[in-house]
């Protein structure tokens, strides 16, 4: 029985000095390299918005003869095909580019809405930041908006598109 009691033992003391290597890797990484969410004097930008561009065709009318050759469950008076437009976004802060992008609509038949989520630090301090979107086939930028913002160091801003509140939304 001594030598059943002496490896029960063996293992606890095993599987203490474990669970104590563990313990330190684990504490060690929790402090060290210490973490820093921003460097001094900076402050983030985000653009975060989501926005269905206008369709890329227009709805049309179907004539008495094609209707007659649609299944009678599949015979809509319109045909409307469903693929949107891709966005383009500009975004400049003072006069310089801060996001230029074109984000295609979601879906397998292109017909979703189009995310987009960047996000960028920048030095602290005021700042004029001029927006545009086109949403349409042509390109053309519908949507603009100008705003100078305050940004305080560690502070986010957070720049989105609603097109219920009338366009771009600047929120700190």
């Amino acid at each position: 029985m001594s030598t059943l009691t002496a490896g029960k033992a063996a293992n606890y003391a095993l599987q203490a000095v474990c669970y104590a290597a563990f313990m330190a890797v684990v504490g060690y990484f929790a402090t060290s390299p210490p973490y820093v969410h921003l460097p001094a004097g900076q402050a983030v930008v985000k653009l975060s918005l989501q926005h269905a561009g206008q369709r890329k065709e227009a709805c049309r009318e179907r004539s008495a003869e094609e209707l007659a050759k649609l299944a009678p469950n599949m015979r809509a008076a319109s045909d409307c095909p469903r693929e949107r437009a891709p966005l383009v976004v500009d975004i400049r802060m003072d006069d310089q580019p801060l996001f230029a992008l074109v984000a295609p609509p979601r879906g397998l038949s292109r017909d979703g809405a189009s995310t987009v989520y960047r996000r960028v630090a920048v030095a602290a301090g005021t700042h004029r930041f001029e927006t545009r979107l086109a949403d349409s086939v042509d390109g053309t930028f519908r949507f603009t908006g100008q705003r100078t913002v305050d940004l305080k160091p560690g502070r986010v801003l957070v720049i989105d598109f609603d097109a219920k509140e009338g366009g771009w939304v600047f929120r700190e």
